[in-house]
């Protein structure tokens, strides 16, 4: 395990340095624009910002990396991303902050597509779901930190904003200093959104849905938690555990969708999603440990909706005719259109219809995507066993970009692999430096000698 993972350690120290700094802000900055007074409905254009940049990020990102090279497009995206990290503090206004966060969002993007690209490359298919499954608990434990962290300081105060730059910008040491080269040139994919559609409505629906309904419990939940009168350190808890929640139901319940319709489970998270979001919106516990176990309960029903869609997806591709990377990249980007729009509209519906209102529309989301997919159930029948994928953690959890559990196919036609423009740079070995040295020194001498020589 030591030989599978030292090669890729660097990447993963900043994978988890850049998310610890990510998860702090994602916590702070709706607990912060409350105290601020920005009002709902500037909160939740803070929040889809973010989403959007994320999605814009996916789109041009990889035209960064084929301009500059991995690393040097590593450390640019980073160093952007620690900025917008301090931006927040030189002008506290609700348009500014959107600008920021849609900056961080595309440098985050960026981030994960250049770290998991690398990974895809560097890592043998025999340790592949190892190393894919190792980065994801990572990414799940970082943001958990980041959001916990915010319980040690006042969000009133640069502090915070401050300890977030600074976890961002650590990111780009681990990469800077490693001696591994440069994996090949960034792939790019077609996206063809009708085509998608065609291949699985569900899964394509099904994620728009899920960002709806996920991309406003991650980014208002802890907004939610300051109004219903929880303090700012329980109201960093109430959205680390949401996460948390999500996190620890994921695995079984992926395997319980591959063995039966995938559907059905998808049905029977959105009935009980629904169900307890309306249970919470009409009980509003306001005590901090009912209201902390009410979130993780929410998570565990909520957050796998995300893995079983994309799971569907790939159930539904036909290699031959849509790759799988494709079929990833088109539902990401429409969990992204999801998401940029629910935080918006989720706020709109706590301005008229008090907080409550943020898990009543919650609750509508779920049950109309359930709707949904009874209606696609009459239309088509469910896949055979022997014609499912097997549901992978790495492929479809609820972080990153697109993780390909199998190396990319360059004669696939979904994939285009240009040739790099970027000079390449490989550490010489010892070897290669003491023939240079001693070529070096030979050629002084002999420059020394002939000086002697004139004078």
């Amino acid at each position: 395990m030591v030989q599978t993972i030292a090669p890729i350690l660097a990447l993963l120290l900043s994978v988890g340095f850049m998310l610890v700094g990510h998860g702090l802000q994602t916590t702070l900055l709706p607990i912060r624009a409350d105290l601020e007074s920005f009002g709902d409905l500037s909160i939740g254009m803070i929040s889809s910002g973010y989403f959007a940049g994320f999605v814009l990020g996916c789109v041009l990102s990889p035209y960064a990396v084929l301009r500059a090279g991995h690393i040097r497009a590593f450390a640019a995206l980073v160093s952007l991303s620690s900025a917008a990290s301090l931006a927040y503090l030189l002008s506290v206004d609700p348009i500014s902050w959107t600008i920021a966060r849609a900056t961080f969002g595309f440098c985050i993007a960026g981030f994960y597509i250049i770290v998991e690209s690398w990974l895809n490359e560097r890592t043998s298919n025999e340790a592949r779901g190892l190393v894919m499954s190792i980065y994801i608990v990572i990414n799940f434990a970082a943001i958990m930190v980041g959001q916990i962290g915010l319980t040690f300081f006042d969000p009133l105060s640069f502090a915070p904003f401050v300890i977030a730059s600074i976890m961002v910008s650590l990111a780009v040491l681990p990469v800077s200093l490693t001696r591994s080269a440069q994996p090949a040139p960034i792939a790019l994919f077609r996206f063809r959104p009708v085509a998608l559609y065609r291949v699985s409505p569900a899964a394509i629906i099904g994620s728009v849905f899920v960002g709806l309904a996920n991309g406003s419990l991650w980014a208002l939940s802890p907004l939610y938690a300051i109004q219903i009168g929880l303090d700012s350190k329980s109201a960093a808890i109430y959205a680390a555990v949401m996460i948390l929640g999500g996190a620890v139901a994921q695995w079984p319940l992926g395997r319980l969708s591959d063995k039966i319709d995938r559907r059905i489970v998808l049905i029977g998270l959105c009935i009980a999603s629904s169900s307890l979001c309306i249970l919470v919106a009409l009980w509003s516990p306001s005590a901090p440990v009912t209201a902390i176990l009410c979130a993780g309960i929410i998570g565990m029903a909520t957050q796998p909706a995300y893995a079983i869609v994309f799971a569907h997806g790939y159930d539904q591709t036909d290699p031959e005719k849509h790759s799988y990377v494709e079929t990833a990249s088109g539902l990401m980007l429409a969990f992204g259109m999801g998401s940029t729009i629910g935080p918006i509209v989720a706020t709109l519906v706590m301005s008229r219809f008090s907080v409550n209102g943020f898990y009543y529309f919650i609750a509508v989301v779920e049950l109309c995507l359930a709707l949904y997919l009874l209606w696609r159930m009459t239309m088509r029948a469910v896949e055979p066993d022997d014609e499912k994928t097997d549901w992978n953690l790495a492929s479809t959890a609820p972080v990153g970009g697109v993780i390909t559990a199998d190396p990319l196919d360059e004669s696939d036609p979904d994939v285009y692999v240009p040739e790099p423009v970027y000079s390449t740079y490989e550490t010489p070995t010892e070897e290669e430096v003491a023939e240079a040295w001693e070529s070096g020194a030979e050629e002084l001498e002999q420059v020394m000698a002939s000086e002697n020589d004139e004078a």
